[in-house]
């Protein structure tokens, strides 16, 4: 068989699949992205309709999207592990309905107990097992070894996209139809990741596409080993770690952003006007990671990352809290929002190759997830104890340093595997 040229951007595709060219691939994953992200990003926009009309506290909708996030991490492993091994489109599927299932059932609780099911088990679900995570798996199995971090950083991109259009979107279709109808709006929604998952279709383990196949080890590995290598290696545990603090940080802005700035005087525009900017400028920053972390140290880009953002959180503490310094620090929160994600995707393909990405990757966002149940779970608790988020606030700026520093002793380089034996 000849070698296929370095600049061939059409993906070789397993037997019995399409022949789609990157470009596509990309579209498509980017797409997903935007979709599923979209809706995710906006539940802080919920928060003060839904306890004002039940009464509950900012507590209990924490909770909920606590729950959520910690399942989404506890979920990614195992569907990351389905999708190596059976293929991303069943997988994709499935939590694309999981989703839409919860953001309409999310429209009907008039209870805790309701909302924590649905905002909370079924989004959660869902989210593990149609999110980026997959999308990244897909594209390191898919793409040629010269678009991965490039289309890592647009999948990332395009998901930032979803962050922009779905706050101004949501705030406009709460202000004409209503919150109920809105999320019922945003789960049919989700429906139209169905079609679209089909360009990602992978094969599962045994059918790797040649793309990939030059980075998949000669050792034959069995799931237990993959993850018994990957947890003994330092330097993985270490970016584990340190992801730990980009969930804490995502999650409490996403939810308590909104509701933390009316309290500053502002108004409920304002709070979804940050988050837009916050996705607006992602695209620029999931952009520009994706496509230096291919050419520059990722440990680097990562600890520089963490450091601005403790930097960022500080400054718009310590200044009056205005319309102009909200849409300032959303931009410049923005440029690092899921900057991180090229970089420790890339890292994680560096050292194990792609065969079990999704499954090593899924374990990493478990820590991110773990973070964020933290982050929103605090932010709640300590606002109904205090009547004030400052302490979430602070303890994000330490766990932004601790994260840049814990990322520097990082060895950007592959595992080293024994040679096969010969039989």
């Amino acid at each position: 068989m000849s070698p296929v040229p370095s600049s061939e951007v059409f993906e070789t595709r397993p037997r019995r699949s399409l022949v789609l060219p990157a470009f596509v691939i990309i579209a498509a994953g980017g797409l997903i992205g935007m979709i599923t992200f979209g809706p995710r990003s906006v539940f802080g926009l919920f928060l003060l309709p839904m306890t004002l009309e039940f009464g509950w506290g900012r507590d209990v909708f924490a909770i909920s999207v606590a729950i959520q996030n910690l399942l989404w991490g506890v979920g990614s492993p195992f569907a990351g592990a389905i999708a190596d091994r059976f293929g991303t489109v069943r997988v994709l599927w499935a939590g694309a309905l999981l989703y839409a299932a919860g953001l309409v059932l999310m429209a009907y609780a008039q209870t805790p107990l309701m909302l924590h099911l649905s905002a909370g088990v079924l989004v959660g679900f869902g989210l593990s097992a149609c999110s980026f995570n997959l999308v990244l798996s897909a594209f390191g199995k898919l793409l040629p070894d010269h678009l991965k971090s490039l289309g890592f950083g647009l999948a990332t991109a395009a998901g930032s996209f979803g962050q922009f259009l779905f706050p101004p979107l949501a705030r406009g279709l709460m202000d004409s139809v209503g919150w109920h109808e809105t999320l019922i709006l945003f789960g049919f929604s989700m429906l139209l990741t169905l079609p679209v998952a089909v360009a990602l279709a992978t094969g599962g383990v045994g059918k790797a596409p040649a793309a990939a196949a030059a980075s998949v080890a000669p050792v034959q590995q069995s799931i237990a080993g993959a993850l018994a290598e990957a947890f003994r290696h330092p330097s993985y545990v270490m970016l584990v770690l340190g992801f730990f603090t980009c969930g804490f940080q995502l999650a409490f802005v996403t939810v308590h952003m909104p509701a933390y700035l009316v309290d500053q005087g502002m108004t409920l525009g304002v709070g979804a006007y940050t988050l837009a900017l916050i996705g607006l400028f992602n695209i620029i920053g999931s952009l520009s990671a994706g496509y230096l972390s291919g050419r520059f140290s990722r440990k680097w880009m990562l600890a520089l990352i963490y450091a601005g953002r403790g930097i960022a959180i500080s400054a718009f503490m310590l200044v009056p809290t205005t319309p102009l310094s909200c849409y300032l620090f959303g931009a410049v929160l923005g440029l690092m929002w899921l900057s991180t994600v090229p970089p420790t995707s890339g890292l994680v393909m560096l050292m194990f190759g792609t065969r079990y990405m999704a499954m090593l990757y899924g374990f990493a966002f478990f820590s991110h997830q773990v973070g964020g149940f933290i982050g929103v779970m605090l932010g709640g608790a300590l606002y109904e104890s205090t009547g004030s988020y400052a302490v979430v606030w602070w303890l994000s700026v330490a766990l932004s340093f601790a994260s840049a520093a814990i990322n520097l002793p990082i060895r950007e380089e592959p595992v080293h595997r024994p040679a096969p034996q010969p039989a």
